[in-house]
């Protein structure tokens, strides 16, 4: 069953006054945790681990479970969770729970490890085992042969649906998905592909090349995993076969692996707009240090650039003596082209991430945003140029209503095109964050409201 946050807390809890008894019993934490998914278990041990001396009873945990459950629970578990677990085991325990996990859960825990448990590991594994592992270990961070799995059905060009059949039985129990199978030629590239649903329902006797599907999607094993999960949610495939540079299939991208990537780029993304670097972990467990460091470069930098406001201020000196009520209006119209520049470059920088908006888009996007922009501008100026005419009088409503329209319209079409800019030079376009794009309109925005204010001033 599915547990809700207060339901765990109590498992936590039941877990806890079982294990500090002198005699804990096994078999009453078995019988509660069989009702328990997996998921959730993992979650409880998750913060076990984070609390102090409380490691022991998260491996307590562990051992009453069987090496299949145990090894579900801990590809459930962070890296580093992971790592101090394993960092208790032996060799042997660890090696009989690599057995049980997933290939690419696998390949991520063997990755973590320092290279003496690496070896140690790797000289006491069959031989078949072994090089499918270093295999998988072997693929860049980051792309598709690091988050594929190589447990699939496979089926051999030529079979029959009997014999295709009898492959899945044999193939199933280590299979990652059985729902989508895969037909190979004698060379392991693919040809085709088919549901289990189209085998079952085909004649006994029917030879798989005559009914698979033969325009297969498909990609290649150093591709960046952003794509693959674009590729993935785009087309709504339960798996994606990964082919490496010599056209042989080497495993798949399951759609659950697909969707914890893209939300992982989304978490990137919405820090990198918020100009943050990426969180090795959860921002509730990430280290207070490592927190401050990733804030800290962008908000130094952006402080110096808000000097240039300051500046700008500075040159105008005259004009704003001469026209006080100017200063009151100042955050108001700075702040509305910060506002329309960091909506416009979020809808840019999210467009691209899936895909709906491209480099080859600019100028179609910069008619739109014009248009829109523009509008935008209108219509703020006109409500705020009552304000203006009480606070300074025709001649500021007018200044105020000019630049209102002025900035609006820069600050979005900046917002816009940052990030086609940074595409261009190949610069993640999530780097054209909400606080930048904010501190360039500051910028520019004193510029222009006071060299409005001033070229109409001097004019009466």
């Amino acid at each position: 069953m599915a547990l809700n946050d207060e339901n765990l807390q109590e498992l936590k809890a039941e877990l806890l006054d079982e294990l500090v008894k002198d005699e804990p019993s096994k078999n009453l934490i078995s019988e509660r945790l069989a009702e328990v998914r997996s998921a959730d278990i993992g979650e409880v041990l998750e913060e076990l681990i984070e609390e102090d001396e409380k490691l022991p009873a998260a491996l307590s945990v562990l051992d009453v479970l069987s090496n299949e459950r145990a090894a579900n629970v801990l590809g459930y578990l962070p890296g580093e969770s992971q790592l101090e677990v394993v960092g208790e085991l032996s060799d042997t325990q660890v090696l009989k729970l690599l057995e049980e996990m997933g290939s690419d859960e696998r390949a991520d825990l063997f990755n973590l490890l320092d290279d003496d448990r690496r070896e140690a590991l790797l000289r006491r594994m069959a031989h078949q085992e072994r090089e499918d592992l270093k295999r998988l270990a072997s693929y860049q961070e980051g792309t598709a042969g690091a988050i594929m799995t190589s447990d699939y059905v496979a089926i051999a060009s030529g079979m029959t649906v009997s014999q295709a059949l009898m492959r899945v039985r044999q193939t199933a129990p280590d299979a990652e998905t059985v729902y989508q199978l895969y037909i190979l030629d004698s060379d392991g590239e693919l040809i085709g592909t088919m549901s289990l649903r189209q085998l079952m329902v085909a004649r006994p006797g029917a030879v798989v090349d005559d009914i698979m599907i033969k325009d297969v999607i498909s990609t290649a094993v150093d591709e960046e995993q952003e794509e693959v999960a674009r590729i993935v949610a785009r087309y709504d495939l339960l798996a994606l076969p990964v082919i490496d540079a010599d056209g042989r299939m080497v495993g798949i991208v399951t759609h659950d692996d697909a969707m914890d990537v893209a939300e992982s780029e989304a978490t990137e993304d919405f820090h990198k707009g918020m100009s943050i670097g990426q969180l090795e972990d959860g921002v509730s467990r990430v280290p207070i240090w490592s927190l401050y460091r990733k804030r800290v470069t962008w908000l130094v930098l952006l402080v110096f650039a808000n000097l240039f406001s300051g500046a700008g201020i500075a040159y105008f000196e005259d004009i704003i003596a001469a026209q006080v009520a100017l200063v009151f209006f100042l955050p108001l119209l700075i702040g509305s082209g910060g506002n329309a520049g960091a909506q416009a470059a979020t809808l840019m920088v999210r467009g691209m991430a899936t895909g709906d908006v491209g480099v080859k888009d600019w100028s179609k996007m910069l008619g739109r945003e014009l248009l829109v922009a523009g509008s935008l501008g209108l219509t703020m100026a006109i409500a705020v140029t009552p304000i203006g005419i009480l606070r300074g009088g025709n001649d500021v409503a007018m200044i105020v209503a000019l630049s209102m329209v002025t900035i609006v319209l820069f600050g979005s079409l900046i917002g816009m095109c940052l990030p086609f800019v940074l595409e261009r030079f190949k610069v993640d376009p999530a780097t054209a964050s909400a606080p930048l794009v904010t501190t360039l309109i500051d910028a520019t925005g004193v510029l222009i409201y006071f060299t409005i204010a001033t070229a109409i001033l001097s004019h009466l």
